[in-house]
């Protein structure tokens, strides 16, 4: 039994160029939005975290300045080969799409009049506004069945759409009463 946990641990822990290459990978394929990709990459494909430590971590990373996929990227490097690992998946996840988007801006500062080219963008970021929302609903179904994501979700929208607070104050409040309830309710539990 030992033996199979050991070999199961040794087969999900990427080494350094196998962070590089998957985050690059990611890069490579992920216009108009990486986290769908990045999803399917870390938790299906590869097998380096669970869909619940994916969740946790994405959460983590909302809460820290930059964008999130960079985060989850050094988060990851790092936990699975430290310092080195960090740097060679944010590397990897950063410098083709470095080099493509300037070659594109290059190429789309020529062209941005063209009607044709006006609509094919909208057509993409309405794809990536539908990859987003397809990952949203699948990161929900481990903590759907909790009264208190409902809760959270419905005050995210009340924050964001109407009250229009900033993202950052509004996952501080919500990180804030989150820890709140759960400690009320794990102190109830415990009397």
């Amino acid at each position: 039994m030992k033996t199979e946990v050991m070999t199961l641990e040794q087969d999900i822990h990427p080494n350094n160029q196998e962070l590089f290459m998957g985050f690059m990978k990611l890069g490579l394929m992920g216009f108009g939005g990486v986290l769908p990709l990045a999803h399917r990459m870390i938790v299906d494909d590869r097998k380096w975290l669970t869909i619940e430590e994916f969740t946790h971590l994405l959460g983590v990373c909302q809460l820290l300045p930059g964008g999130n996929i960079i985060n989850m990227s050094v988060a990851i490097g790092y936990q699975f080969q430290g310092i080195k690992g960090a740097i060679s998946a944010a590397v990897g996840l950063i410098s083709a799409p470095t080099l493509i988007v300037i070659m594109l801006y290059e190429l789309y500062t020529q062209f941005q009049s063209i009607p044709m080219v006006k609509h094919m963008l909208e057509g993409l970021a309405a794809a990536a506004a539908g990859l987003l929302f397809a990952v949203g609903l699948k990161m929900l179904r481990p903590i759907i069945k909790r009264y208190l994501t409902w809760v959270t979700i419905g005050m995210t929208f009340l924050f964001m759409l109407v009250i229009k607070i900033p993202l950052l104050l509004t996952l501080l409040i919500l990180v804030a009463l989150n820890i709140t309830v759960l400690s009320l309710n794990k102190g109830a539990k415990n009397a």
